[in-house]
């Protein structure tokens, strides 16, 4: 994987190409100063937020004494930057797109923080939703910090415009979603998007689901992108139809979710599912998803929303952090 896969792989690359088979979207170029916020390690202020209603004076006595006034002179008032142009750029925006949107970056979108957003979506009506996930995700950082991770070239990193990308909001269902692995503009491999979960009617309709892709890989896509190995990510809605939703490098920076890479870029072909060969004698891709409840996993976003010492804790993986952790406990009791 080079650094030019990389690129080309970025949503303003391919957005103008696949425009009439995708959601609508609106780019907006990131300034500086916006990047710079998001990348500050600071307390997370977010702009745009109201503060919590305040009062003047306590209910009683008793909770008068119980308030502690500072007296720190080095204490620091902690103030939410503003971006007054490009808050009104975004708005207009988002009202544009029906009101709610899907953030990413170039590449990215903060799947991860999901979890600190009001609404435990990625679901987004104003500049402060976007800021509270993109300042809470690891991928965001990533694509800022570590764009070219993975790449074998050796030449100098190229120069990006980072670029806010709002989506129109569409309620997805995670059981219709595959991403799909093209190797030399053939259709080596579909996999079930959110492995972690069993889904009936994939098991069932599998061959309809296959055939489906395959139709519109050909007509959309084959031959259109600007490399000859990548991955793209569809949704098929209730009717059959598929919509595109991403392209993404063919390497190890993208998950191979039920594949490894190692078997995705092996001189070997991957041994199709079904026997049909299409009219221009390539076999059908492999196609994969979970097939019993028993394999349902937990979700692979689960270890980005609690720190790993809780995780343990709560898990019991590490003996040593609940011992620790009850000692602590009995303690304090004899303290007490």
């Amino acid at each position: 994987m080079k650094k030019e896969h990389v690129l080309h792989c970025q949503f303003s690359a391919w957005y103008p190409l696949f425009r009439g088979v995708t959601i609508k979207s609106v780019i907006l170029p990131l300034p500086q100063n916006v990047k710079d916020y998001l990348l500050d390690d600071g307390t997370l202020v977010v702009s745009g937020r109201d503060d919590p209603p305040t009062r003047s004076q306590p209910d009683s006595d008793d909770e008068a004494e119980e308030i502690q006034w500072s007296d720190d002179e080095n204490t620091a008032t902690l103030t939410a930057p503003e971006f007054p142009e490009f808050d009104t750029k975004v708005q207009e925006a988002i009202n544009s797109l029906g009101g709610s949107v899907f953030p990413k970056l170039n590449w990215s979108a903060p799947r991860d923080a999901y979890w600190i957003a009001m609404n435990s979506s990625l679901k987004c009506q104003s500049l402060s939703d976007i800021f509270l996930l993109f300042k809470s995700s690891d991928f965001i950082t990533r694509d800022f910090t570590q764009p070219f991770i993975h790449c074998t070239d050796d030449s100098p990193d190229p120069f990006i415009e980072y670029e806010l990308v709002l989506r129109k909001w569409c309620e997805l269902i995670p059981g219709a979603e595959f991403r799909c692995f093209v190797k030399e503009n053939k259709l080596i491999g579909i996999s079930q998007r959110d492995y972690t979960q069993y889904y009936d009617h994939i098991s069932k309709q599998k061959e309809d689901i296959c055939r489906g892709i395959q139709d519109f890989f050909k007509k959309h896509i084959q031959y259109k992108f600007l490399d000859e190995d990548f991955v793209f990510d569809i949704y098929r809605d209730s009717r059959g139809k598929v919509w595109l939703i991403d392209f993404n490098p063919f390497g190890e920076v993208t998950d191979s979710l039920l594949f490894t890479w190692e078997e995705l870029t092996s001189e070997n072909n991957l041994n199709g599912d079904f026997s049909e060969v299409d009219a221009q004698g390539q076999d059908s891709p492999a196609f994969r998803c979970t097939n019993s409840e028993v394999t349902v996993q937990p979700s692979p976003y689960l270890s980005y929303r609690l720190p790993k010492d809780f995780v343990d804790l709560s898990t019991g993986e590490d003996a040593y952090k609940l011992i620790d952790f009850l000692k602590l406990k009995r303690n304090q009791q004899e303290d007490d």
